[in-house]
């Protein structure tokens, strides 16, 4: 396994790391995910999963029980071993930043803390223009200094791409006005329609943001990058174009010349692909509500990311067998498919499984015929 930290705890590749980087040339898993945001021909399907680094992995557990989800993305090597276990323990073709969509909150000025079985909660959530005008401009270096350096040290060390990702402009919004996760939103839609200009201006400074945290990722060493707007579903397509797709085309216009493919995840958005791919991303991921092929036909020029349900994790393997062929069977082998779940593994998942599904995706070839309608 990848070790990052040396035998002192210190900052530093080991051994172990240069083990990884004299074979990372030669790992086919090198670039067939950044081949298929491409939509390149891939020699397998690409597969990586989303929350992948942690959750379920015992190795992160063992790590967990001695440091916060926040000390480890200020440990700069530890934060680096994080990323790199499900790489080593799953065989995936990507690794993702271990880091939370609100890590740069801290940037801007926002007093938060991450709950267990909770999640981010926000000690004094927006209520008004004045709430806004108190946030700070974001400065990467400060604010985020040792994830920086954590993608530094994950870059000299990882046999595949690293995909570097913030939160999206509308589901930051959320956090920052709900207070904390939200089942409707309520107090954040309230505000969209209420106070249209205080709501551009908090758009406007999270926009800026977001493209300022990814564009230091990327100078760090980030190879691809994705955005989560996560909580994007709950919104009609109305809402959506007026409120939300112009500061996403904004965004877009600034992450778009960074020089790394992009890709543009939500969940619950199968009415919105098309108002997604207007606003941008090479890759358009696609949440399991949706059929593959019906969500790949609304953004046919784009390479698509998904779909598996994640709760099949949990049951049994024949189960997941069938969805995950059945998924595989509606790409057809196209190029431009990168296999994943339609949200994020779940902590209850089996590491076991994961390491099966990807040899399973790895192992497929498309059956002759075309694609089946429903699964087997």
């Amino acid at each position: 396994m990848t070790t990052i930290r040396g035998a002192t705890g210190s900052t530093g590749a080991t051994a172990a790391t240069a083990a990884v980087c004299t074979t990372g040339a030669a790992d086919p898993r090198a670039d067939r995910y950044l081949r298929a945001t491409r939509r390149e021909p891939t020699d397998v399907t690409p597969v990586w999963f989303m929350r992948q680094a942690g959750r379920s992995l015992p190795e992160f557990r063992a790590i967990r029980a001695s440091a916060s989800l926040v000390e480890i993305t200020r440990d700069p090597a530890l934060c680096a071993e994080v990323t790199l276990q499900p790489v080593d323990r799953l065989g995936v073709d990507a690794a993702i930043l271990f880091a939370d969509i609100t890590t740069p909150f801290t940037g801007l000025g926002v007093d938060f803390e991450i709950k267990p079985g909770v999640g981010p909660v926000v000690a004094r959530p927006i209520a008004s223009a004045a709430d806004i005008g108190r946030l700070r401009t974001f400065e990467p270096e400060a604010a985020v200094g040792p994830l920086l350096e954590a993608i530094r040290l994950i870059r000299a060390a990882s046999p595949v791409p690293l995909i570097g990702f913030a939160g999206a402009p509308f589901t930051l919004a959320c956090y920052l006005i709900e207070g904390g996760p939200s089942r409707d939103f309520r107090r954040t839609r309230t505000f969209m329609h209420a106070e249209p200009a205080a709501w551009a201006a908090l758009m406007a400074r999270l926009v800026d943001a977001t493209a300022a945290y990814l564009a230091a990722q990327v100078a760090a060493g980030a190879q691809a990058i994705q955005v989560f707007d996560s909580w994007v579903g709950g919104l009609g397509p109305l809402d959506y174009r007026t409120s939300v797709q112009p500061w996403m085309t904004r965004l877009w216009a600034s992450i778009g010349m960074l020089g790394v493919p992009t890709t543009h995840f939500g969940v619950g958005t199968g009415g919105l692909l098309a108002l997604q791919a207007e606003a941008g991303g090479d890759v358009i991921g696609l949440d399991w509500h949706v059929a593959l092929d019906e969500g790949w036909a609304k953004v046919p020029d784009r390479a698509v990311q998904g779909n598996l349900d994640p709760y099949l994790l949990l049951g049994p393997w024949a189960g997941v067998e069938a969805a995950a062929r059945w998924i595989l069977d509606l790409a057809g082998g196209r190029p431009g498919h990168i296999f994943n779940l339609g949200h994020g593994v779940l902590p209850e998942t089996d590491a076991d499984t994961l390491v099966r599904l990807v040899e399973l995706v790895h192992g497929y070839r498309p059956a002759a015929g075309g694609p089946r309608r429903g699964p087997r």
